[in-house]
């Protein structure tokens, strides 16, 4: 499984012959925009965590482009089907056997809303399971029990955690997360972007390395494969 960052929370992963494309806002951001061009993306899959622009900016781009099926909550998924675009609405708890894989919507501590303030369901974040690796995807989440309930049923090989702090968890909660989700490789996502979330990456890495634990903060348009 290769996975690539393209800023902020995206991600483009590469698995059992598919490509996922997660939370696209690559065009409204600077730091993304000069690097990564939406019309080399493909996509197969489209993950959307939650409603929020930062997240959704170029789904719909880039779903009519690519005919990629769209996989969100339910509220989600039937505002962009509205629009004719191709959607598997999903809710929490609830797993889906796709061509790539397996995904489970689990919890997130969060808000959602479109820009026009369209509500935009509860927000969540995916475990992605293949045959051979699982990943958890947290989507923006403040640290929560719920995480607890994933090694119960599976052990990951990579969490992707939020850790810009203000908006999202931070650094010291995103060590506990990973603690509570016993992954002990994280890859960190949602940070920098903007001025709230900008993050001191030495220390980031420290806090984990500190913790037994392996922080990886990619360069946009960099890759890792698990």
């Amino acid at each position: 499984m290769k996975i690539t960052f393209l800023g902020h929370a995206s991600l483009l992963i590469e698995a059992a012959n598919s490509s996922i494309l997660v939370d696209p806002f690559i065009t409204g951001n600077e730091k993304a925009s000069g690097k990564i061009n939406i019309q080399d993306l493909n996509p197969d899959y489209i993950l959307v965590t939650h409603a929020h622009q930062d997240h959704v900016l170029d789904v719909e781009t880039i779903a009519k482009a690519s005919d990629a099926v769209i996989v969100s909550n339910y509220e989600i998924a039937m505002h962009y089907e509205s629009k004719g675009l191709k959607a598997h609405p999903m809710n929490h708890g609830g797993n889906w056997k796709f061509d790539f894989g397996n995904l489970k919507y689990v919890n997130a501590i969060h808000t959602s809303s479109f820009a026009d303030g369209t509500y935009g369901g509860e927000p969540g974040g995916f475990i992605l399971s293949t045959e051979e690796k699982h990943v958890y995807i947290a989507g923006d989440t403040a640290l929560t029990m719920d995480m607890k309930l994933i090694p119960a049923s599976t052990r990951l090989n990579l969490a992707i955690l939020p850790i810009g702090d203000n908006f999202t968890m931070g650094i010291d909660d995103a060590v506990s997360a990973s603690n509570f989700v016993e992954c002990d490789t994280v890859l960190g996502y949602h940070y920098d972007t903007f001025g709230y979330i900008e993050i001191d990456h030495d220390l980031a890495i420290d806090k984990f390395k500190n913790a037994g634990k392996e922080l990886h903060l990619l360069d946009i348009g960099a890759s890792m494969t698990i």
